[in-house]
């Protein structure tokens, strides 16, 4: 036991004066560290006590502007208060950015290209002095300097990706692979961890990207880039990979130690230009789509065609970083990790058994890499902690539902076997908001957060997609299954827990459950335990003992263009702004009429 008397000294809202206060700690010594992620999209917040994650938000499912680049201050909060801890009891912060690294590289890029005078400065010193002062402010408001809060350290991006995530992986030797759009002008990052040290063999740099190669193709076809690559690898199914695969395999080579090149003749991104791709590419490739516009069969050849190279250059990666370690296993992390088609393939075809990608792997992630890399990495603190739980947000109770849902004044339904009243619904054939337990870190919904429905149902898909998510129609939805009944339904030999692996529907279930599986006859699935989320797995469970089939539909519970949601009052907000039947909240459940 440690007795500790701490003077602080902070500002008051409203005055020049400061207040003095003393405080007496009884408590045994904990190390927390504040891991940040603010510089780049995805603003996330997380707390790492001795060597643990205790609670990691995303700015975005508070604030609710989807993929926020605030900083985040209500994440920080909320995680503060789930942790039943106070500003001054932090000790470290750990921020998944350090501005001036490869600093040379970047001036020595800037004096080839003086034409992008000005971009340059926008993107590398005017937005980096605007987040760094955001942070500051922040910082002051709650610690008068730097003598009297925690200590900051800034981490390297791409450390806080692939090496921080094989810091939580299960694994105690991996090959270790970042691929993103840039991250202090780094694009890849190909190393080695063992235990919780870490070699670095090879890195790429702007503006050799497989990341932004990919961003200019989701330009092309009519979307957000940095937002919507999900959209462009769903699309790429229907189109026919062979029309352009040969011209876009010309525009990137692997060397031997896994270096990315890229013809930088096709695009305009290394401009720093808003439009990605070069009139070269249109004259190649065809018109661009604009937004809104209906799909040419060029937009999806286009895609296919690029979703398919770029999984063949990162297979070739993955080769190249097997036989450099020889690992059984691979972690990989960075914005284009998300692409589970790709994921799917390394299980499938590559050397290693497995794959480990965290439940946020992209730059929310970098949060808790951050924290982590300093815990283990830069402390030496031996690892204590597997990232195996994606449920690490926040959690409301029955009496926080009833609440929210009495000042509603809406009409409700408690039932003590929920999960039994669920698979009824299920079975009926009614589309749910499903909100139980603590909230799920990253993009995909696993459970906690989803709307779900009966996959047997063959116009189901189309169904949500018209009615309750208002997004494109060919865009499928996931799988969620009971692990054990995996093989029955699924050729995928390992597990995916987080969503992150496409795999093939056999293809005698493909007509059992048709709204899950895709033109290609794939499937993006999560296997279920009932460890993991034991009410979400007998709800499945249940499902199955009523239709013979233990999966259900899965997709976030939110509509197009909005943060899935958070809270209940969010959760009621969103089922009455689309065609859902019903929504089950813990153990309450509302039915429209």
């Amino acid at each position: 036991m440690i007795v500790i008397l701490k003077i602080y000294m902070t500002n008051v809202i409203g005055y020049k004066y400061k207040l003095i206060y003393i405080r007496l700690y009884f408590f045994t010594q904990k190390m927390v560290i504040l891991g940040l992620n603010f510089y780049f999209h995805d603003s996330t917040a997380c707390l790492v006590i001795d060597g643990k994650l205790v609670v990691a938000i995303e700015e975005e499912r508070l604030n609710r502007d989807k993929h926020t680049r605030n900083f985040p201050q209500k994440a920080i909060e909320r995680c503060l208060s789930i942790a039943k801890l106070e500003y001054n009891d932090i000790d470290h912060i750990a921020i998944s950015i350090r501005p001036t690294f490869n600093l040379s590289r970047k001036l020595f890029y800037f004096s080839k290209h003086l034409n992008i005078f000005k971009s340059f400065i926008n993107h590398e010193f005017v937005h980096g002095y605007s987040k760094r002062k955001d942070f500051w402010n922040w910082f002051k408001y709650h610690w008068i300097n730097k003598k009297s809060g925690p200590k900051v350290h800034l981490i390297p991006h791409h450390l806080c990706h692939a090496p921080g995530s094989f810091l939580v992986s299960p694994y105690n030797e991996a090959a270790l692979l970042g691929i993103d759009g840039s991250g202090e002008w780094a694009t890849s990052w190909l190393g080695y961890g063992k235990v919780n040290k870490i070699e670095c063999f090879n890195q790429s740099f702007f503006p050799h990207s497989l990341g932004s190669f990919y961003e200019t193709v989701t330009q092309f076809c009519g979307f957000r880039t940095s937002y919507d690559e999900g959209k462009t690898m769903g699309l790429a199914p229907m189109g026919d990979s062979t029309i352009f695969k040969d011209e876009v395999e010309k525009i990137i080579k692997v060397d031997k130690n896994g270096g990315i090149r890229i013809d930088l003749s096709y695009f305009n991104f290394q401009n720093m230009h808003w439009k990605r791709f070069s009139p070269k590419f249109i004259k190649i490739f065809g018109e661009p789509r604009k937004t809104g516009e209906d799909f040419k069969k060029h937009h999806m050849d286009v895609a296919a065609a690029f979703q398919k190279v770029l999984e063949d250059k990162v297979l070739e990666i993955c080769n190249i970083l097997y036989e450099k370690t020889k690992a059984d296993y691979l972690v990989i992390s960075g914005g284009v990790s998300l692409n589970s088609v790709m994921n799917g393939r390394i299980v499938r075809e590559s050397n290693f058994k497995d794959v480990y990608v965290m439940p946020a792997a992209g730059d929310n992630g970098t949060a808790i890499g951050a924290a982590f890399y300093l815990y283990n990495g830069i402390f030496n603190k031996p690892r204590v902690y597997r990232h195996l739980n994606p449920y690490v947000g926040t959690s409301y109770t029955n009496n926080d539902i009833e609440i929210a849902l009495k000042r509603a004044k809406l009409t409700y339904k408690y039932y003590e076997d929920i999960c039994e009243k669920t698979a009824s619904l299920l079975e009926e054939g009614k589309i749910l908001g499903w909100f139980q337990g603590p909230m799920e870190i990253g993009s995909r919904a696993l459970g906690s957060r989803s709307i779900l429905a009966n996959p047997a149902f063959p116009e189901m898909k189309d169904k949500i997609n018209a009615e309750v998510k208002f997004r494109e129609a060919y865009r499928p939805f996931a799988p969620s299954v009971i692990l054990e009944a995996k093989n029955e339904f699924f050729d995928l030999q390992v597990e995916d827990p987080f969503m992150l692996k496409v795999c093939n529907v056999l293809k005698e279930k493909q007509k059992i459950i048709p709204a899950v599986t895709h033109v290609d006859g794939s499937a993006r699935l999560q296997t279920v335990t009932r460890e993991l989320h034991p009410r979400y797995y007998d709800v499945i469970k249940k499902l199955g003992h009523k239709t013979g089939i233990p999966v259900v539909l899965n997709t976030s519970f939110n509509i197009q263009g909005e943060p899935i949601v958070e809270s209940p009052v969010d959760a009621i907000k969103c089922f009455y702004s689309n065609g859902l039947d019903a929504l089950v909240m813990g153990n309450y459940v509302l039915i429209k009429n």
